[in-house]
C-alpha cells in the first residue's frame, strides 16, 4: 500500500512539474486501464504490454487475454490523427526583423513501439522541434519572403520535423502557420511601402495608358495618310484614263469627221461648199486680229471683202487642184505643179503684204 502511494504521489507531482514547464501531459485516450486477464481494446488505439518490466507484446483492437501479475499495460497509444496547438514565439529573419509566430501541428503516430520507447513525451518533442525549425527556417528567408512563402516555409518544416521524428515513430502530416505579429513600427513601414508601391504601379499603368493612346494616335493617322495616298492614287488614275478616253474619243470624233468630210468632198458640188468654208473661216478669222497680240498683219485693202475671199478661195484652189488622171508621173508632175502654184500665190501674198 505504501508504494502504491509513493508511486501515486510521484505521478503527481511529475505531473504537476510538466505543466509548471509548459509540456503537455500524455495524450491517451483510455488512460492506464489495468490487467484484468480478458481485456477489449478500442478501435485505433495500441496496449503497450510489458512482461516482468520487459516489451512483452502490442495489444491490438478486439479481445486480448493476459497473464495475471506477470503482464502489465505500460503505455497507451493513440493512432488517430493528433492536432496540436503550437505556442507563440519570437523568431528573427534574414534582415533582423522580430516577428511572433504560433501555428498548428498535425502528426499521427505511426510506430507505437517507437512512440512508447523512443522518447519520453512524444507531443511535447514534437512541438519543441517545430518550433526550433520554424526559427529556423524564418532565419534563412526576409520579411517579405516570408509573406510571399508560406507554403514553401510550412512544408520545409514538415520535412524537418519527419526527418527528426522518424526514429520516435511519429508522422507529421502537415504544419501551418496561424498568425504572424509584425512589430508596430515595422507594420507601419511595411504599409507605407504598400502604398508608394501602389503609386508606383498607377503612375506606370498611367503611363502606358498614355503610350498606348500615343500609338493608337499614331496609327491612325499613319493609316489615314495611306488611304488619303492611295485614294489620290487611284483618283489619278481614273482621271488619266478619263482624259485618255475623252482624247482617244476626240481623236475618233476627228477621224470620223475627216473621212465624213472627205467623202463629201467628192460629192457633186463639193469644191464650191469648201470653197464657202474656207472664205468663212477666213473672214471670220481676220474680225479676231488684234485680240490676242499687238502685231497685225494687214492685207493690201482690207477694205475689199470681195478680194479677202477671193485671195482664200485662191488658196484653196491651189491646195485642192487635183491632178490630171493618167500614170504614176503624171500625178506626180500634178502634185509638183500644184506645190509650185501655191508657192507663188503665197509669195504673192507676202510681196502684198510687204508693200502695204
Amino acid at each position: 500500500m505504501l508504494a502504491r502511494a509513493a508511486r501515486g504521489t510521484g505521478a503527481l507531482l511529475l505531473r504537476g512539474s510538466l505543466q509548471a514547464s509548459g509540456r503537455a501531459p500524455r495524450r491517451a485516450s483510455s488512460g492506464l486501464p489495468r490487467n484484468t486477464v480478458v481485456l477489449f481494446v478500442p478501435q485505433q488505439e495500441a496496449w503497450v504490454v510489458e512482461r516482468m518490466g520487459r516489451f512483452h507484446r502490442i495489444l491490438e483492437p478486439g479481445l486480448n487475454v493476459l497473464i495475471p501479475v506477470l503482464d502489465r499495460i505500460r503505455y497507451v497509444q493513440s493512432l488517430k490523427e493528433i492536432v496540436i496547438n503550437v505556442p507563440e514565439q519570437s523568431a528573427v529573419t534574414l534582415d533582423n526583423v522580430t516577428l511572433q509566430i504560433d501555428g498548428v501541428l498535425y502528426l499521427r503516430i505511426m510506430d507505437p513501439y517507437k512512440a512508447s520507447y523512443g522518447v519520453e513525451d512524444p507531443e511535447y518533442a514534437v512541438t519543441q522541434l517545430a518550433q526550433t525549425t520554424m526559427r529556423s527556417e524564418l532565419g534563412k528567408l526576409s520579411l517579405d519572403k516570408v509573406f510571399r512563402e508560406r507554403e514553401s516555409l510550412n512544408a520545409n518544416i514538415v520535412d524537418a520535423i519527419n526527418q527528426a521524428a522518424d526514429c520516435w515513430g511519429i508522422r507529421c502530416l502537415r504544419y501551418e502557420i496561424k498568425d504572424i505579429h509584425v512589430p508596430p513600427r515595422v507594420k507601419e513601414s511595411m504599409q507605407m511601402q504598400v502604398e508608394a508601391e501602389r503609386r508606383k504601379r498607377a503612375t506606370v499603368l498611367e503611363s502606358e495608358g498614355t503610350r498606348e493612346s500615343a500609338i493608337n494616335v499614331a496609327e491612325g493617322k499613319k493609316q489615314a495618310q495611306i488611304l488619303a495616298s492611295e485614294a489620290e492614287k487611284a483618283e489619278q488614275i481614273n482621271q488619266a484614263a478619263g482624259e485618255a478616253s475623252a482624247v482617244l474619243a476626240k481623236a475618233k470624233a476627228k477621224a470620223e469627221a475627216i473621212r465624213i468630210l472627205a467623202a463629201a468632198l467628192t460629192q457633186h458640188n463639193g469644191d464650191a461648199a469648201a470653197s464657202l468654208t474656207v472664205a468663212e473661216q477666213y473672214v471670220s478669222a481676220f474680225s479676231k486680229l488684234a485680240k490676242d497680240s499687238n502685231t497685225i498683219l494687214l492685207p493690201s485693202n482690207p477694205s475689199d471683202v470681195t478680194s479677202m475671199v477671193a485671195q482664200a478661195m485662191g488658196v484653196y484652189g491651189a491646195l485642192t487642184k487635183a491632178p490630171v488622171p493618167g500614170s504614176q508621173d503624171s500625178v506626180s508632175r500634178g502634185n509638183s505643179r500644184d506645190v509650185q502654184d501655191t508657192d507663188a500665190n503665197l509669195d504673192e501674198e507676202l510681196d502684198r503684204v510687204k508693200l502695204s
